[in-house]
């Protein structure tokens, strides 16, 4: 476990979120193996290049350094009412090591509440942007149910699913936290301007780039493995075949994470690459009791919806095979009851005068015959008998 960064620590590490791009996976080498200061030191000398740097890199990386200035992007966060989080910090959610190399330099973040804490009990709810109807619901109720159950929402702020999923937290008056592809300070896509201020007022808006920074493709697709190891299990709600939304299922199914899918309409484009990870290895999720089931403590299960208690559900074993083995019409004799129930004709006739006394069944001379009442609770729910 690493200790808290000393200042020097700190400054190299937002120095160098200017000059890395996130999910760098060599950037995450130079600092495990040299340290976050003794990576910004070799930038700052051009004729000692990185090892596996070639030259068209390490003339853009120096380029990029010689531009950073740490002392303003720590004053435009301060200004929008962000902090730096780094490795080793108390807030520091170390979940997020498991990435290796690719992980977060650090995580810029606005919101009063501790990342750390919330990410130990958080779910991803993930989609496409350009969603149905049915999939916006489905979003925006699952992610309700899961707020009311005390569990974090975890999304990417984004049109469609993601702003579903994050409103239907924010109406149920739970906890939502939005990774975004830039910086904090710039809320994107800019007609979530809004949503993403209530996020963080309400809840926590998390990045790795430094304030001021835009979105790119490709930075879209690496903030997906934030989602992923985030939390305890991700669940995709609409997805096309090609939908940046299956590269969080897939981060978070290398990490080991629970990976859901909610199934669609088989005729919908939007189901069809929700519906080739249930095929693989997602589990099927219709609710917020069967995610908490999954991702939850030991437990925490889903109750096994049942019907309404029929009387017949109150009789023993004995007395039920003889009641299943009366017809729903006309009148039997007690031997062909009695071989029906594979019992002997007095045990038929004990349990047929038990059964009577509770309204089951009516004697009719030698015979016997199931009352309207006992046809009426068969059909109800118990089957015919």
């Amino acid at each position: 476990m690493e200790g808290p960064p000393g200042p020097e620590e700190r400054w190299a590490r937002t120095w160098l979120t200017r000059v890395l791009e996130p999910g760098d996976e060599t950037g995450g080498r130079w600092v495990r193996e040299m340290g976050p200061v003794g990576v910004v030191r070799r930038l700052r000398d051009p004729d000692r290049p990185l090892p596996g740097a070639g030259a068209r890199r390490w003339a853009g990386l120096c380029a990029r350094a010689a531009a950073a200035d740490p002392a303003r992007d720590l004053a435009a966060a301060a200004d929008a009412g962000a902090r730096f989080v780094v490795p080793g910090d108390a807030e520091w959610p170390t979940q997020l090591d498991d990435l290796g190399d690719a992980r977060p330099l650090g995580l810029w973040i606005r919101g009063r509440p501790g990342l750390r804490m919330w990410a130990l009990r958080s779910v991803a709810v993930v989609g496409a942007r350009a969603c149905t109807e049915y999939g916006a619901h489905v979003s925006a109720a699952l992610s309700a149910e899961l707020a009311e159950r005390g569990w974090v929402v975890v999304s990417g702020g984004a049109y469609g699913i993601d702003g579903a999923a994050h409103r239907g937290a924010l109406g149920a008056g739970g906890a939502t936290v939005a990774v975004l592809a830039c910086g904090v300070d710039r809320p994107y896509p800019r007609g979530h301007a809004r949503l993403i201020g209530r996020i963080a007022e309400q809840g926590l808006v998390v990045g790795e780039l430094p304030p001021g920074d835009h979105p790119t493709p490709s930075r879209f697709v690496l903030r997906n493995r934030v989602i992923a190891a985030l939390t305890r299990g991700t669940v995709v709600v609409e997805a096309a075949r090609r939908s940046g939304s299956l590269a969080t299922a897939r981060a978070a199914r290398r990490l080991g994470r629970f990976v859901m899918g909610v199934p669609g309409p088989v005729t919908s484009g939007l189901s069809t690459g929700v519906h080739q990870l249930l095929r693989e290895e997602a589990v099927l999720v219709t609710d917020a009791a069967e995610i908490v089931e999954l991702v939850g403590a030991m437990g925490e299960l889903k109750e096994v919806p049942q019907g309404p208690l029929l009387p017949r559900d109150l009789l023993g074993p004995g007395a039920r095979r003889v009641l299943d083995a009366l017809p729903a019409r006309g009148v039997v004799h007690v031997a062909e009851i009695a071989r029906e129930a594979a019992t002997t004709q007095d045990d038929a006739v004990a349990r047929l005068y038990e059964l009577r006394s509770l309204g089951h069944v009516e004697r009719h001379g030698d015979g016997w015959q199931l009352t309207r009442h006992a046809v009426i609770s068969a059909r109800a729910g118990a089957g015919p008998p």
